[in-house]
């Protein structure tokens, strides 16, 4: 387990992630999402050990990260800048990997290299962004951790390639019983992955929830009625978001999806549709209550 509690880094007068805390459980996919300067990518830093928090904790599974390299062998990090030594093929980063990670599996490194059609004996600096990209995280996943954590992984790939790589991370979590932890500033690219996502905001976690639980409890409601209704008609339900034109009312509903079904057509409606919300959309009306306005949630999409 990650356990975050009461972290804040500063840089100058920046407070680049204030009073953070969070669980992270063994076997998961962790998402977090926000804006540039959210404090996404010092946050992975802090977990991996790369800098040391001004306040609060963070352990792996009870133990502090920071200059403790027994802990850093577990771990692998693919940051949002990527580091390759000057003029290394992938061949030779390999080599030095597999010096440092008693796991590191040759054999899933080969095959992986071969999936992504890279050429392993080249420099890795003759490489596009995305090539690269797809090289670190060909090197990450080939050391077998237990914890990985990707920053922005999916910036610079195409669809193609990035669905490619978030099939090979659940297969790897699933496997392997990994912890994984993905920041992004979308919220679509994390949607489909994660099992636990977490809204970052000036340094801090805002919300937090599990995806699954998350997309089943709230849900759109389109019903329509011959006699003439108004809001009071659905006394009983949570309602957010009510507004009606004519004889159609539509509304988001917090609960459960088929108990809230069965009151409906229980009213024997003329219309009655029950829809699915987007991530976003959830998202929104969660951030709401908690009164936050979502607009200021700048390019998180």
């Amino acid at each position: 387990m990650i356990k975050a509690t009461n972290v804040t880094k500063t840089f100058g007068d920046f407070p680049a992630v204030k009073n953070l805390s969070c669980e992270i459980p063994k076997g998961c996919i962790y998402g977090m999402i926000g804006a540039n300067g959210a404090g996404k990518s010092t946050f992975l830093r802090l977990v991996t050990g790369v800098y040391k928090a001004d306040e609060g904790q963070i352990t792996l599974d009870g133990e502090a990260v920071y200059e403790n390299p027994a802990a850093k062998r577990r771990m692998a990090f693919v940051p949002d800048e990527l580091y390759f030594l000057a003029t290394a093929s992938m061949n030779r980063m390999a080599d030095l990997y597999e010096a440092i990670y008693p796991d590191f599996d040759r054999a899933k490194y080969r095959e992986l290299t071969e999936l992504f059609r890279l050429n392993p004996k080249v420099s890795v600096g003759t490489f596009s962004k995305g090539m690269r990209r797809q090289a670190s995280t060909i090197l990450a996943l080939s050391c077998n951790p237990e914890y990985i954590f990707f920053d922005e992984t999916f910036d610079g790939l195409d669809p193609v390639v990035r669905n490619v790589v978030k099939n090979l991370i659940t297969e790897h979590v699933m496997e392997r019983g990994t912890t994984a932890i993905i920041t992004s500033h979308s919220l679509r690219e994390l949607e489909d992955t994660c099992d636990q996502l977490a809204l970052l905001y000036q340094g801090g976690i805002v919300f937090e929830s599990d995806v699954q639980n998350l997309k089943t409890s709230l849900f759109k409601v389109q019903v329509a009625f011959l006699e003439p209704f108004g809001r009071e008609k659905f006394e009983g339900l949570n309602l957010l978001d009510y507004s009606q034109r004519g004889s159609v009312a539509s509304f988001i509903v917090r609960g459960d999806r088929t108990e809230t079904k069965n009151i409906l057509a229980a009213k024997a409606p003329a219309l009655l549709d029950i829809l699915p919300l987007s991530l976003e959309e959830v998202f929104i009306h969660e951030m709401q209550t908690l009164g936050y306005a979502f607009d200021n949630f700048q390019e998180v999409e």
